[in-house]
């Protein structure tokens, strides 16, 4: 058994998977997730577990180099906004189009399913290098 960090096996795997560019998508319980899209399902009930969780846990293991976001996230969440980016402070976040970013999780290695009811509480990922 891991000691710390992600447990969710296929959470873990997915992480230690992403290469340089790999993306890595972040959602709230009601974003459309691609068909083709591998589904990391961490949902249990609404609110639980939340966005900001699941995002630190990741943030602890991936490295970001930047993030893309929702425009509309700016003006029906913006609680969520300033603590996303507290959290992004030194990564560069790219604001687009809600119906943009949805494009966008076809590419991702993976989508990340939230119990998060909040809108528009979905952030894209994108893997860099450590060297």
């Amino acid at each position: 058994m891991k000691k710390r960090g992600l447990l969710n096996a296929p959470l873990s795997q997915v992480v230690a998977q992403m290469g340089h560019g790999d993306l890595l998508v972040i959602a709230d319980a009601g974003l459309p997730i691609p068909p083709a899209v591998q589904r990391i399902d961490l949902a249990v009930r609404p609110g639980l577990p939340s966005f900001l969780d699941v995002l630190d846990a990741v943030l602890e293991e991936l490295h970001v180099e930047r993030a893309f976001v929702a425009l509309e996230m700016k003006e029906r969440s913006p609680a969520l906004h300033a603590s996303l980016q507290q959290r992004l402070s030194s990564i560069p976040i790219e604001h687009i189009p809600h119906e943009a970013f949805k494009a966008m999780t076809a590419n991702a290695r993976a989508v990340v399913r939230t119990g998060e009811c909040t809108p528009y509480a979905n952030v894209i990922l994108v893997s860099g290098v450590i060297f």
